[in-house]
């Protein structure tokens, strides 16, 4: 007799019930509406590895809140500026600690780092030692010959190659790592002969990735066999190999007279312990130093590598803003060395940079929160541990804020446009590619000052078009993911450089 219809009918009716039961729990706990689901995996078959896109297609007919179920994780996500307000500032303290996760506990060394470390006060010291000390103003503009000379590198790399077509995104990749590795690290590094670029690539694969035992932890088991857990401690080892050479050259070089403003992060960090130990207050153990630099380079390079290539992208695809961008930026003597904050730069690259941070938000869906109480949010129950999304991408796409909201328009954030007075920093929370609140990026100065420096560079010394041979690719703006959202296609362009008598020369080294 075959048993598959009788089990599929089980199964169904299964289903019907768990979903009819959870239905009435919900109406009775006035929990957030929530779509029906199946035993063992909750909604995960409703999801897409780009999750900012499943969920905008799910808020399309269960409104800006609703539950879903990861698994065993109940999860809430919000899809519009008001609910994010309600959580990141209303109720921030509510909601100002991260979910659990297995990886980033491993990667991040117990989540002694910033992004990922619960709200309480070892986070509080450690936020603040990043933006009193690493990240602030002076900090950023200490670091402006470092990202010169880098850029210097870039421009000779894109001219050196002549006419033939370039990998922009290749070298976008190589000029973003070198600047974080000296700033953070005070040189360049090759761990073992390998790349940095590809360690990182592979711990963001391992973050991206989903763990068994993190939604459904009675098949845990599953990792080991599939041998993620093994990818992940292979992951770890590798980091922090790295890491240890990295603090041990630190250290023996502690004695030297380097100068307090050629200090790179790690440098700081280490002061900064001393400190504490000296003072008996607040230790930043060894752990929590490597977890740390850990982040500046997660963070700090994705964000700013793929600012870079999603404006340089949109830009070759609208020629009319990339010459009104690069007739601006020649407009500028590129001899002068005083560099600004970013929101005194030039104004159009200026919205040209807000406009693609609108479109592509570094992190789409923002680094989760978890519920740290019972609490409350548009009038439903939020339990404790629950965790929360914000798609601060369809916020940024939303027609109640934002005309033409689906176009390239960087006209909106010029003083006449629908976007004018609109920053970066949270608190306009229709526009919030990096979050809000105290659980905001803490890099924001230092990565738009470097995005900046990069683009007007690239677009004063260059004239830009796609490659002929791969025009097609270089226009298509699918996305795909890996720590955040990027280009699924590398940008092949050709460079014809630009030179002005009047000016001073293409700077190179």
């Amino acid at each position: 007799m075959d048993m598959a219809p009788i089990f599929l009918s089980l199964l169904a009716i299964l289903t019907i019930l768990l979903t009819s039961l959870r239905l009435r729990r919900s109406q009775s706990q006035n929990l957030p509406p929530s779509p029906p689901s199946f035993p063992v995996i909750g909604h995960l078959q409703l999801l897409s590895p780009l999750l900012h896109r499943s969920i905008h297609h799910l808020s399309k007919d269960h409104g800006p809140i609703f539950l879903l179920r990861l698994g065993s994780v109940p999860a809430i996500f919000l899809s519009s500026a008001e609910l994010a307000k309600e959580a990141i500032k209303t109720r921030e303290i509510d909601f100002a600690t991260r979910p659990p996760s297995s990886v980033v506990d491993r990667l991040g060394y117990g989540t002694q780092d910033v992004a990922f470390a619960p709200y309480g006060p070892y986070w509080r010291r450690a936020r603040s030692a990043c933006v009193l000390h690493l990240l602030s103003p002076r900090r950023v503009r200490a670091f402006g010959s470092v990202r010169e000379e880098e850029v210097a590198l870039l421009l000779s790399a894109v001219r050196a190659a002549g006419p033939s077509p370039v990998n922009l995104s290749a070298m976008l990749i190589g000029v973003t790592n070198d600047i974080i590795c000296r700033v953070a690290l005070g040189r360049k590094y090759r761990p073992r002969g390998r790349d940095l670029g590809e360690m990182l690539k592979e711990m963001g694969a391992c973050l991206h990735a989903f763990p068994m035992k993190d939604f459904v932890p009675w098949l845990g088991w599953v990792d080991r066999i599939t041998g993620f857990n093994a990818r992940v401690e292979r992951c770890f080892e590798m980091f922090d190999e790295f890491l240890e050479e990295v603090l041990e050259d630190h250290l023996v070089g502690r004695g030297s007279d380097r100068a307090a403003e050629n200090a790179d992060f790690v440098d700081v960090l280490l002061s900064l312990k001393e400190q504490d130990e000296k003072d008996g207050g607040f230790d930043l153990g060894r752990d929590s130093l490597k977890a740390i630099i850990v982040d500046m380079f997660v963070a700090g390079t994705d964000t700013i590598l793929n600012t870079l290539e999603w404006t340089m992208a949109e830009l070759v695809r609208h020629p009319v803003a990339m010459r009104r961008a690069t007739e601006e930026v020649r407009r500028r003597r590129p001899d002068v060395k005083e560099e600004k904050s970013v929101d005194q730069t030039t104004d159009y690259l200026n919205a040209v940079v807000k406009e693609t941070l609108r479109l592509h938000p570094p992190f789409p869906m923002l680094v989760p929160r978890a519920a740290r109480r019972d609490t409350e949010l548009s009038g439903y129950k939020v339990p404790a541990n629950t965790t929360v999304f914000i798609n601060a991408w369809a916020i940024a796409r939303d027609p109640e804020y934002w005309k033409r909201p689906e176009e390239f328009w960087p006209e909106r954030f010029l003083d006449d446009g629908c976007g004018g007075g609109v920053d970066y920093r949270g608190q306009c929370f229709h526009f919030i590619p990096f979050g809000a609140g105290r659980r905001s990026c803490p890099g924001i100065e230092f990565s738009l000052v470097t995005i900046t420096c990069v683009m007007e560079n690239l677009l004063r010394w260059f004239d830009w078009e796609p490659a002929e041979e791969r025009k097609e690719d270089v226009l298509d703006m699918t996305e795909c993911r890996d720590i955040n959202v990027h280009k699924k296609f590398p940008l092949i362009l050709t460079a014809k450089p630009w030179i002005e008598d009047s000016y001073a020369p293409m700077p190179q080294l």
